[in-house]
This record gives structure tokens, sequence and C-alpha cells, in this order.
């Protein structure tokens, strides 16, 4: 069989002809890429915003990472001045007991011909405070201290034991009840009254200094300085000693 050209006629006009070779008809495959699903981009994000948290608080546990601070938390600023040492004193006193007392204070201030439902203040406050009972051995004179002649026995004489100035406790300290007329609370609206805490504390100290005054404190302060002197001084060989203290 004789073999035919495979060739074609590009050109319709006679005696010009231009031979090509002819390709193979076949089918035209074409690759389409697949664009990756939005729902897995959105895992990877999470992904990455879990491991970015995990780090931060990896990192704070192992004390790595600053702490983070509220941009809006109040900031309390003290420009307070320095402390000043005004005076200093050297104490020869013996605190030989202490009282603890607690006070009702129930102040009530209102007018005359006034009904307590317009004008009232009433106040029941509790103050906590302490009491010191002490021997001042700064005004110990000559004479006080007396050893017998055969340095076995030794006399002193002291004075009466002293009470100290009540110390309120304002942190145990409180207001128990309040009861104030309309007047009153439109007042308190308006502005309150700095002196009247200040009144009810004077008033605190004043009961616990009566209170420690009717007590057994300075009994209590001369049983416990005796009792101090005589170790003392039998620690350094008397053998008897004698603590008398004055009239209060």
């Amino acid at each position: 069989m004789a073999n035919q050209d495979n060739t074609v006629n590009l050109s319709g006009e006679s005696g010009s002809t231009e031979v090509l070779p002819a390709q193979d008809s076949q089918p035209t495959i074409m690759y389409v890429r697949e664009k990756p699903h939005w729902g897995r981009r959105f895992l990877l994000f999470i992904g990455v915003v879990g491991l970015l948290i995990a780090l931060v608080f990896g990192l704070k546990a192992a004390s790595l990472f600053p702490t983070l601070r509220n941009p809006f938390a109040t900031q309390t600023t003290d420009r307070s001045g320095p402390v000043l040492l005004e005076s200093v004193k050297d104490l020869s006193r013996y605190v030989a007991s202490e009282g603890n007392f607690q006070v009702l204070v129930d102040l009530q201030e209102n007018k005359r011909l006034i009904p307590d439902l317009l004008f009232n203040d009433h106040t029941l406050f509790v103050g906590v405070g302490t009491v010191d009972a002490y021997v001042d051995f700064a005004h110990i004179g000559d004479g006080a201290v007396v050893v017998s002649p055969d340095g076995k026995s030794v006399t002193i004489n002291l004075p009466a034991p002293q009470l100290e100035t009540p110390s309120l406790d304002v942190d145990k300290s409180y207001t128990f009840a309040e009861d104030k007329g309309l007047v009153n609370k439109i007042g308190d609206l308006v502005g309150s009254d700095p002196n009247k805490q200040q009144q009810l504390y004077q008033l605190a100290k004043d009961k616990i200094a009566a209170a420690a005054n009717d007590s057994e404190l300075r009994d209590r302060a001369q049983k416990n300085t005796r009792a101090m002197l005589e170790s003392l001084m039998k620690g350094l060989g008397y053998e008897r000693v004698t603590v008398n203290f004055a009239a209060s």
C-alpha cells in the first residue's frame, strides 16, 4: 500500500502550495488547582491564636512575661512630706499593768420645742481602748533605796503608780447605730461635720479614763512592780526586799 503524505494545503491559490506536517488530533487535558476551603483557614487561624495564648500564659507562669495592667485602674499617689523628729525623751518608767476597756457612748443632740422627726442627732458609739499603769522611777529621790548595815536587806520607797492617758483604738471602735431627723439628714447630704467624730472619740476616752480610775489597775501595778524588784534584788544577793509605795 502506498504511503500517503500527511500534508495540508493552507493556500487556496494554485501554483503556490505550502505543506506543513499535520498534527495528530488529541484531546486537551486542563489541570485546575482547587482553592483551599475557607473553613480550613479559619481553623488554622484559631490554632495560631490558641498557640499564642498558651505561650503568653506559659511565660507569665514562668515570670518571664510582664504583668498586664488595667489602663483604667485607679492610681493613688502619696505626696506626703518626710517625717520630722521633733524631740526625744528618755523614759524612766516601768509599765506594770495594762487595762483593756470597751465603753458605749450615747450622744444625742436635739432642740427644745422642735420634734425629733425634724431635728435629732442620736448616735451610739462603741469605743475600745487601753490604759497603762506605770511607776515613774525618774522622780525617785535620795534615800529611796536603803540597805541594812549587814547588807542582807534592802528597802525601796517608790511613788504611787499612775495611769497613762487612754489610747483609743480607732480600728476597733465603731458607730453602732444612728437616728437622725429630716434636717440632719439633709445636712449630711451637703457635708458631714468633721468635729462630730472627734467629739465621739473624746467622750470615749473620758469614759475609759473614768473606768480605769475605778478599776484595780493601780493595785495590780503595785503588785507587779514589787514582784519585779524583789526578783531583781534577790538576784543581786539581798535576802530580804521591802518595797513601799507612796499614797496616791
